[in-house]
């Protein structure tokens, strides 16, 4: 008895999934992808482990402590299991299809596992399903990439959708425009991620105000788009605030019904977005359904992608006969 017990333990994350589980999680991954391929997005396979210093190259740096690693037998280099699919189709879209055409869409479907999981997804073992558009650098581009989700979430029958846009690089923009000190900056950062308004009125007459404003601006995206533009930002920074109404504009055009909110001091989860960023989350589902933005590759050159996280799709998915 204590052997057949032991034998079906697993380590904290990781889980065996059973019928019908596993089969409803199958279908949930091929809908998915027959979305993406109707839209001319075409599916690409990279390996599950790879060179460690592949996948930590540019923006994957961020990804490094939620990495395991291995040691290849074969070449006696460090290999790592990938915590993450997007990274790796830009490596493709930089490399293999360096010549073709752009814009380049470009839909995975795979497992990833990380070191450790969050308290809003403890796995550790779970499935992305996605899109990359690479060399696209239009504000339609993110518009189309925020429609292509909500269709998909549509194709499987989930409900009650919301899009939560934000700006990970507002804030550092304002400070780097104010000539606040890189320290200060970063705490900043964290604290108006943590929504944290005591610590927020700590930072000065010159950034507090500011915070103060990012942190009430949270909410539906009319309200929001008119509190942040009501702020006195330099130009760069005012041109990412611009950029977000326009990009709120062709959402509404084209999605009147789609519910969307702004929180422009959220970071936390887009450790390589360089722009326009969004979650998408469905009501009384635990987690967020995925989540996307803009990034730069490695060749600096521009792309914007979407991750769907099956395991949450799978509480959103309503119940079949």
């Amino acid at each position: 008895m204590n052997n057949y017990s032991e034998k079906g333990l697993l380590p904290a994350g990781l889980a065996d999934m059973l019928p019908p589980a596993a089969a409803a999680e199958a279908d949930v991954s091929e809908t998915l992808m027959k979305v993406f391929t109707a839209n001319g997005y075409q599916r690409v396979k990279p390996p599950l482990i790879e060179f460690e210093e592949h996948l930590l190259e540019g923006a994957g740096q961020a990804l490094s402590s939620k990495m395991f690693r291995v040691m290849d037998p074969v070449s006696h280099r460090m290999m790592g299991i990938r915590t993450d699919i997007t990274l790796q189709v830009a490596r493709v879209a930089t490399t293999r299809m360096k010549q073709d055409q752009r814009p380049l869409r470009l839909s995975y479907a795979g497992q990833v596992l990380r070191v450790y999981g969050s308290q809003l997804r403890p796995e550790r073992q779970f499935t992305q399903a996605g899109v990359e558009l690479i060399g696209a650098p239009e504000i339609t581009a993110d518009a189309e990439l925020i429609l292509l989700a909500a269709e998909a979430l549509d194709a499987l029958d989930i409900r009650d959708c919301s899009v939560d846009l934000t700006l990970p690089t507002l804030l550092p923009t304002i400070c780097d425009e104010l000539g606040i000190d890189a320290d200060t900056a970063e705490k900043a950062r964290e604290a108006l991620d943590h929504k944290d308004a005591a610590v927020l009125g700590q930072f000065g007459e010159l950034l507090s105000p500011v915070l103060n404003a990012l942190l009430k601006a949270a909410g539906p995206a009319d309200q929001a788009l008119q509190k942040l533009k009501e702020l006195k930002l330099p130009k760069q920074s005012a041109g990412q605030i611009a950029d977000l109404e326009t990009l709120v504009g062709y959402l509404k055009e084209a999605a009147p019904d789609l519910a969307l909110t702004i929180d422009p001091g959220e970071y936390r989860g887009f450790e390589y977005q360089t722009g326009l960023s969004f979650t998408l989350f469905a009501r009384n589902v635990r987690g967020e359904l995925g989540r996307g933005g803009r990034y730069h590759l490695v060749d600096g050159e521009t792309a914007t992608g979407f991750t769907l996280f099956l395991d949450s799709l799978m509480r959103a998915v309503p119940a079949r006969q």
